[in-house]
């Protein structure tokens, strides 16, 4: 027969919804992902007025947060998801700290060779590791704000449009924050700001509305709703 926990350490067992799991695990691995796929700039394709559209590929993973994070905040509210929001920062900068010393520190094997381009491709300058610390936290605590506001009242209804508006916003105000701050005074601002902000709205509109509701149908199933 198994041991027992003693009944106050059972009284003090915190029990952690099924999707708040699954979505805080997924979150967190998709934060240090989408650095590591902004490396790639991928083409988007020719559009007819908009012309060829190109973005850093981690707007991909970086969508996903967003949609993870309106996901918890229709199920468990604006507080939780603004925690998960905070806690996101956690293997963001440890992934950051880690690169940082496996690049400048760690020395390379006498027989390989690729130590240069493996910097070059992962290695980040304090200015561009801060934007990318400020931009995610004012984005995403923005994202999971004007989601919730617009959620007041509505009890569930029109989750799509919410979720979609909320991360246009969002995305407007990220790749404001990120190329101000990394590239101020050393190239033209509005030369990559528009082509981006262009791109990420195209795939906010493609991408936001069917996967908020593939993540919160799938969180209330894993709960049991």
């Amino acid at each position: 027969m198994e041991p027992q926990a003693p009944a106050s350490a059972q009284s003090r067992a915190i029990t952690i919804p099924r999707s708040m799991f699954v979505f805080s695990t997924l979150y967190g691995g998709l934060v240090v992902l989408a650095g590591v796929l902004g490396i790639k700039i991928a083409s988007l394709g020719q559009w007819p007025v908009l012309g060829d559209l190109a973005v850093e590929s981690g707007i991909f993973a970086f969508l996903l947060l967003v949609v993870l994070s309106s996901a918890v905040a229709e199920l468990h509210g604006t507080t939780v998801a603004n925690r998960l929001v905070r806690f996101g920062f956690i293997p963001l900068i440890v992934s950051m700290c880690l690169l940082t010393l496996v690049i400048h520190v760690v020395p390379p094997a006498p027989f390989w060779d690729d130590q240069e381009a493996y910097a070059r491709l992962l290695g980040q300058g304090a200015r561009m590791q801060f934007a990318g610390l400020v931009s995610y936290g004012v984005s995403q605590t923005l994202n999971v704000t004007v989601f919730s506001r617009l959620s007041a009242g509505r009890e569930g209804r029109m989750l799509m449009m919410r979720a979609w508006i909320a991360s246009l916003l969002s995305q407007v105000v990220d790749t404001l924050i990120f190329i101000t701050i990394s590239f101020a005074g050393v190239l033209p601002l509005w030369d990559i700001m528009g082509g981006q902000i262009i791109s990420k709205l195209v795939l906010s509109t493609i991408m936001v509305p069917p996967f908020i509701w593939l993540f919160v149908k799938l969180g209330r199933k894993l709960d049991g709703e």
